[in-house]
């Protein structure tokens, strides 16, 4: 059927399909220009992840607004008056984005212990850094012992200083969320309705393309304001800024990759020439291998503009890895064609590009299956991006193919048949002194094979789940010198929030006990007690206060554990203003009530809902500390917390980023290890299927998975830690690895049965198709080796990791798998 297709269609009017194509391909950049790359933080989260819910709701309800963090660094002294000057000038620089909603800094926060006054005194006029007569050494004092501000709004040198830019929260992008999750959540439920699936549809595209704007805006809102901050330290030379936070950290991924894609893409694309040409001794190879994988790529590109699916930090790299595949397809092409044409050099140039489409179409069309099936694991994941990732390669690697076995021949007739080098010819190539290797040193092949298991084993152990920001960035880096500083001086870097929910029952006293309360203050709670709903006037109770400082204190004994803010916070400054005694209810709720907007949005509002009896005790992460282990943190502290509280009177639940993405990575790392059985054994099948063996399909899966075996290995020894980039090595490995094993074992078979000389197939087999093997793997090592000058490294690992696959591939075919075929046979 094959043959017919060729013959009566594809070779016959090679010119009209070559103009169809061209239509076509066209037709499909057009809608490559509407792949977009989105690198947001949301994206990597799970998309019914309950925990996102909960905690979009707790942030909403305890008003805590995302933020970014500008770091002041001075060795003056912060409070001198240059410094005050420079800051509130930077402020207000600042503060003309459109995106910011306030400020906080040492200039304008509340000073509560400077000096230390009784609280009614301290309501009635809050000073600040600038207020008249302030005493500057309380006030450093303050900053320095302050449970708020210590190490959250300072460092402990003094040195250093944060800005918190709070930003507005944008109702409407949460509301357009909100209307997709709702029928999200319906089609759980139920089958939707034609109505339903169309009001769904919109509200998709709604929230998308709101997104695509919000995303934009933002990155130009981070634009300006590095330029600001660059502006800043270009006037003041005694001054270095910093900027650090999450939309910041989602706005550099995104401009990483794209300058990965477009710098490196374009270094790979040159050295894939060299190499090309070097190998292969003609222009018109490499014109034709380039043309035909461009070509591919911008039809992909195409489908995914299509269908809407976009580039993420998980697929930054499926350029390059479709430009492996096809590449592989295209050179396997070209070698089979030289082989044949030193064969049948009287045969005509039809014949020949007959044969060779036709000699290569069922391993080709097998090496795609297997790829595919490689690639289907990621679709199991629960991520979105990563499931895209699997039908992205799965895409590309059927376009491919298919437009590999259209334009490859349909070129071939257009150029004149004038290949000059026979091939074979110019001494033997490297791959026969391979297959004398193999041949003569069997027994050192099968010991070193094993000795590879076992360091595959050994280092595969010491593989850890883990996934940090700070250290996707070289050390040199900016961002990483920001993200490091607000790391370890300022209070740690992922936000986790533990919250309780007190339970009617909680409180065995109805009424407040106003222990020690002076005479001014009873007046005061007089005052309070006339014109407060009960609700708000009995909330803050000593056994609440007693449960948060319990909790509070634990967190903060954790040494992976940065600044933790809660009501205990509050009440430690109390505590201070109250001669030393632990204030009491009533006091916290006079100070609930009494203390400036202002001022209760930054040590109170964020840590108490009282309406649901609910607190929120706020911690960050250092994210630097070396071997920190996140999931096994937050087993420790749920249990510890578990143990800590009834749950008859109070219950926890945490959330936040480092719930969220700890979700991600477990989820990714269960869904990856689950599947590569499945996967391993839908290889096993196929190979079946295409062999008829059970001895070579075993074979065959020994010769793959040894080269993923090393790839988990290496992450092990080198303490590369399995993320949400890394994880999907194992998929990448086994569609590049299986490639080779099925070219080799199909050309063998074919040898073989012509011969049954075993010898002699495998000399031949390594001579012909071997040197196609090693000029593809040759060219894509040496191709993606320049990754490793990236300053993401993500980039670096993907780089290095296909690098060492491809080797192991390449040596497992050519060294283990025939030694194995001697051995066993087929």
């Amino acid at each position: 059927m094959l043959k017919n297709l060729y013959q009566s269609y594809i070779l016959k009017y090679p010119k009209i399909v070559l103009a169809l194509m061209s239509v076509f391909i066209v037709a499909m950049a057009f809608f490559a220009f509407r792949l977009e790359i989105d690198a947001s933080a949301e994206t990597l989260l799970l998309e019914d992840d309950k925990d996102l819910e909960y905690t979009r709701d707790v942030l909403k309800r305890f008003e805590a607004p995302n933020f970014l963090v500008v770091t002041y660094t001075t060795q003056d002294d912060l409070l001198s008056d240059e410094n005050i000057a420079n800051i509130k000038k930077l402020s207000s620089q600042i503060k003309t984005l459109e995106i910011v909603e306030s400020i906080n800094s040492i200039v304008n926060v509340p000073l509560l212990q400077s000096p230390p006054v009784p609280i009614k005194e301290l309501l009635k006029d809050i000073p600040t850094l600038e207020s008249p007569k302030i005493n500057k050494e309380l006030v450093k004092q303050e900053f320095l012992n302050s449970a708020v501000y210590k190490q959250n709004l300072v460092s402990d040198d003094f040195t250093t200083t944060a800005l918190m830019v709070n930003l507005k929260r944008d109702e409407k992008y949460f509301s357009l969320i909100d209307n997709r999750d709702r029928f999200v959540k319906l089609k759980k439920q139920k089958e939707l309705s034609k109505e339903e699936k169309e009001e769904y549809k919109k509200a998709e595209r709604e929230l998308k393309e709101y997104r695509d704007v919000l995303r934009e805006e933002t990155h130009q809102i981070i634009v300006k304001l590095r330029e600001i901050l660059k502006n800043f330290e270009q006037q003041h030379s005694s001054v270095k800024l910093h900027l650090g936070g999450v939309e910041m950290i989602a706005d550099d991924m995104v401009e990483f990759v794209k300058y990965d894609l477009k710098t490196f893409g374009f270094l790979i694309v040159g050295l894939l020439i060299a190499i090309l040409y070097i190998l292969l001794k003609k222009v018109q190879w490499v014109i034709i291998a380039l043309f035909i994988c461009t070509t591919s790529l911008i039809v992909t590109s195409g489908f995914l503009g299509l269908f809407g699916w976009e580039i993420t930090v998980v697929s930054s790299n499926y350029i390059s890895l479709q430009l492996i595949m096809n590449m592989s397809l295209v050179v396997h092409l070209i070698v089979r064609y030289k082989e044949l044409y030193a064969h049948d050099k009287h045969d005509t140039q039809m014949d020949i590009t007959l044969d060779t489409v036709l000699s290569m179409a069922k391993p080709s069309f097998f090496v795609v299956l297997t790829t595919m099936a490689g690639f289907s694991s990621l679709v199991f994941s629960s991520i979105l991006p990563v499931i895209n990732f699997g039908w992205m390669m799965s895409v590309g690697i059927v376009v491919s193919l298919i437009l590999t076995y259209i334009l490859f021949p349909i070129i071939l007739l257009l150029f004149e048949k004038k290949e000059s080098l026979e091939f074979g010819k110019g001494g033997a190539p490297f791959t026969a002194k391979v297959a004398h290797v193999a041949y003569h040193y069997k027994k050192t092949i099968i010991v070193s094979a094993l000795v590879v298991v076992l360091f595959s084993i050994s280092g595969a152990t010491k593989l850890r789940v883990e996934n940090s920001f700070i250290d996707y960035f070289k050390q040199d880096t900016e961002i990483y010198k920001g993200m490091a500083l607000i790391d370890q001086k300022l209070g740690g870097t992922t936000p986790l929030d533990i919250i309780l929910t007190f339970k009617e029952s909680s409180d065995e006293v109805v009424s407040v006990e106003v222990a020690g309360a002076d005479e001014e203050l009873d007046s005061f709670a007089d005052e309070f007690e006339e014109s407060q709903e009960d609700r708000e006037k009995y909330w803050f109770t000593q056994n609440k206060m007693r449960k948060i400082k319990e909790v509070h204190h634990y967190l903060e004994s954790l040494e992976a554990v940065g600044k933790v803010l809660s009501l205990a916070t509050t009440g430690e400054i109390l505590k201070v203003l109250n001669d030393g005694k632990e204030a009491d209810g009533l006091t916290l709720a006079l100070m609930y009530k009494e203390l400036p907007e202002e001022y209760r949005k930054i040590i109170l509002t964020p840590y108490v809902d009282i309406k649901n009896n609910q607190v929120r005790i706020s911690t960050r992460i250092i994210d630097s500390m070396p071997n920190l282990q996140r999931d096994a943190l937050i087993k420790k502290i749920n249990s510890d917390i578990k143990s800590m509280l009834d749950p008859e009177y109070v219950e926890y639940k945490t959330a936040n980023l480092l719930i969220m993405y700890n979700n991600m990575l477990q989820s990714l790392f269960d869904s990856q290890i689950k599947t590569i059985g499945v996967v391993v054994a839908i290889l096993f099948l196929m190979f079946l299927v295409l062999f008829r063996s059970f001895k070579v399909a075993v074979i065959a899966i020994i010769a793959n998975i040894i080269p993923v075996g090393v790839i988990f290995g290496f992450m092990g020894w080198m303490g590369i830690p399995l993320d949400m980039m890394t994880i999907t090595i194992a998929a990448i490995s086994i569609g590049i690895a299986v490639d080779d094993t099925i070219h080799y074992i199909y050309r063998y078979s074919l040898l073989y049965n012509r011969s049954k000389d075993a010898k002699g197939s495998m000399f031949r087999a390594h001579k012909s198709i071997g040197t196609a093997m090693f000029y593809t793997s040759t060219i894509i090592m040496i191709g993606f080796c320049i990754l490793v000058l990236s300053n993401f490294l993500p980039t670096i690992y993907f780089g290095l990791l296909t690098m060492i696959a491809m080797f192991m591939a390449i040596v497992a075919d050519l060294l283990l798998l025939p030694v194995l075929l001697l051995l066993f046979g087929i």
